[in-house]
């Protein structure tokens, strides 16, 4: 048995032309629909990027817990689970935030792994001084001017490096039996930097200012300008595209199909002035966010060209994969193996909890969302065994007032580390005053989520299920207080 798992991020189900997208081209996802089953309500579970990946490894969630940080002692790693069993787990990314202090255990679950550097603001090339930045709109900053002057040119891009170290690593051992291949690009996330032969493709009347970074804030830029940084978006993805065609194609010549698992998926999902917001984190969290793409071929089943209606999420994909590779899965684990839903579409679950670290906490069944607004005034806390954050270690003044907590029914008898967070701790997640409210959504009649309805008898039902969620998950109390409900 084998499996690819290829991980985008921030890839917005919207911008993909087999989920209905006119505006892109993204023909090799078309391509990939015809060979794989299609899920139409896979949702995201922990936003956004490390906590995500928790969930990738732990298949539980993350954001009642936690903010961003590493994998902790007592987690169940899928990675780690499926090397102890035999199969070998290799890992390539240039994702930075693996090598940062809040990613620093993700990759050393694997038998192996691969970084590829460069992306964003990766502390990559070295240049003493200051250095002047473009005329811009949006983001910008130094470290990220300083790399890509070492990214331009054929060849030379992370994503193309990825993706021919993934082609390195077939090549050597497609012939060998129980592996993992993880291939993970940091792209389509901003900044949206492609070359110049994708940008050609989306062209417009924009001749202002370079705009391939927005601001994790409000759309106010012209109009002509939000339609050119959508285009980078979508020659970027593009770019991606083109890519994913390339393993395609391996794997059409080498007829790897018959014995080869392929998984096709993302963290979560992108605004592109939806809403009048850009990129994530602020805003409620809607569709274009929270709603994400999966593609999912399955050589014991077969099904091809297919799509599926059962609600998944990103915890179902640990219990797939150890379980396709007939690895028993931990009771710690939340979600479910999806080997019924790719045979018969039969739903494993009624409802999918999502959010962020102190943030709304969302409910969704499918057809209703229901989005619960953080509380003024109410305590947020840290569990944790390993205080890391983003990019740092904790201070020593965050923990001079930490205890300790009893265990958790997923924590192997350990007691964590019980941090006060401020609710500011990280401020491109706060949420604007202006959205910080409840809202329920009939998907139904409203797709787009314009118009949040007022009806008292689904949301208490919606309530219910939120409840009885973050009690499986064994939710702290106050997770239930920040957000004006009552402890089960």
């Amino acid at each position: 048995m084998r499996a690819i798992l290829l991980l985008f991020d921030s890839l917005n189900r919207h911008c993909l032309e087999p989920y209905g997208c006119g505006w892109t081209q993204t023909p090799n996802f078309s391509r990939l629909a015809k060979h794989s089953v299609m899920f139409d309500r896979c949702y995201a579970g922990s936003l956004p990027c490390m906590p995500a990946r928790r969930e990738l490894h732990t298949g539980r969630y993350n954001f009642l817990h936690r903010s961003w940080g590493p994998i902790e002692p007592f987690d169940d790693s899928m990675p780690e689970l499926l090397k102890k069993s035999g199969v070998y787990t290799h890992l390539i990314s240039d994702h930075q935030h693996y090598w940062e202090d809040g990613g620093a255990t993700y990759h050393t679950r694997y038998n192996s792994w691969e970084c590829v550097r460069g992306q964003e603001g990766d502390p990559w090339k070295a240049h003493v001084g200051a250095v002047e930045l473009p005329p811009h709109l949006g983001q910008a900053n130094k470290q990220d001017e300083v790399n890509r002057a070492y990214i331009r040119g054929l060849g030379k891009q992370p994503l193309e490096k990825v993706f021919g170290l993934a082609h390195e690593f077939l090549n050597e051992n497609r012939d060998a039996d129980n592996w993992l291949l993880h291939i993970e690009p940091f792209d389509p996330h901003e900044p949206f930097f492609a070359p110049e032969e994708y940008q050609n493709r989306y062209s417009d009347d924009y001749n202002g200012t370079r705009f391939d970074w927005p601001p994790y804030d409000h759309v106010t830029e012209p109009l002509a300008a939000q339609v050119h940084c959508r285009n980078q978006y979508g020659a970027l993805l593009t770019m991606c595209d083109a890519y994913l065609g390339k393993l395609l194609d391996y794997m059409d010549v080498h007829r790897m199909w018959q014995d080869t698992m392929l998984i096709v998926a993302t963290d979560h999902g992108f605004l592109l002035g939806e809403h009048g917001w850009w990129a994530k984190n602020r805003p409620l969290f809607y569709e274009e966010l929270s709603h994400t793409p999966l593609f999912i071929w399955d050589p014991r089943t077969g099904a091809a060209g297919e799509r599926r209606k059962a609600l998944v999420q990103t915890i179902d994909l640990a219990p797939t994969l150890l379980s396709y590779f007939g690895v028993p899965v931990p009771p710690d684990m939340q979600g479910h193996d999806l080997q019924t839903v790719l045979q018969q579409d039969i739903p494993v679950r009624d409802a999918a909890l999502f959010g962020m670290f102190g943030a709304h906490v969302c409910v969704t069944d499918g057809r209703w969302v229901y989005m619960r607004a953080d509380r003024p005034g109410t305590a947020l806390y840290d569990y944790t065994l390993l205080p890391l954050h983003q990019r740092a270690m904790y201070a020593p003044e965050e923990l001079q007032k930490l205890t300790l907590h009893e265990p958790f029914s997923f924590t192997k008898g350990c007691r964590t580390l019980k941090i006060a967070m401020p609710k500011d701790f990280y401020p491109c997640m706060s949420t604007a005053p202006e959205e910080n409210r409840d809202a329920l959504f009939d998907l139904q009649t409203d797709p787009k989520q314009e118009h949040p309805i007022k009806d008292l008898i689904q949301e208490q039902h919606m309530i219910d299920l939120m409840r009885r969620l973050m009690q499986e998950n064994d939710a702290p109390a106050e997770q239930y207080a920040r957000i004006g409900l009552q402890q089960p």
